[in-house]
């Protein structure tokens, strides 16, 4: 899991990268945090999910969708917050690089 949550920070930052050089720094902002808005939640589920399993030696699949709830609803209003406090709002950057990240694990299914 911690695999996965580190492809999506690099995707993400590759996703900003290549949007600041399209469209300029506030597309590079808002890629990275669009990319973030996908990273930040599935970090803390993968951190949720593996501490349950350490401290149990069993996952309860409660555990599971009540963590996937929080990140759902964590998305949402992470995405919220930067269409709210970020003025100078690139929304397809932000939208792709969201996009970016949350397709990364694509990659690591072609790995193997």
């Amino acid at each position: 899991m911690l695999r996965l949550v580190l492809l999506q920070l690099l995707t993400t930052v590759l996703a900003g990268v290549v949007a600041g050089m399209l469209g300029g720094v506030h597309a590079l902002v808002s890629a990275l945090l669009g990319g973030l808005c996908c990273v930040v939640p599935n970090g803390l589920l993968a951190l949720r999910l593996y501490s349950n399993a350490r401290r149990s030696k069993a996952v309860n699949p409660m555990s599971f969708f009540i963590g996937e709830f929080i990140k759902i609803a964590l998305t949402v209003a992470l995405l919220g917050a930067v269409a709210w406090l970020y003025r100078d709002l690139n929304w397809l950057a932000l939208i792709a690089a969201f996009i970016v990240a949350l397709k990364s694990y694509i990659i690591l299914l072609f790995r193997h």
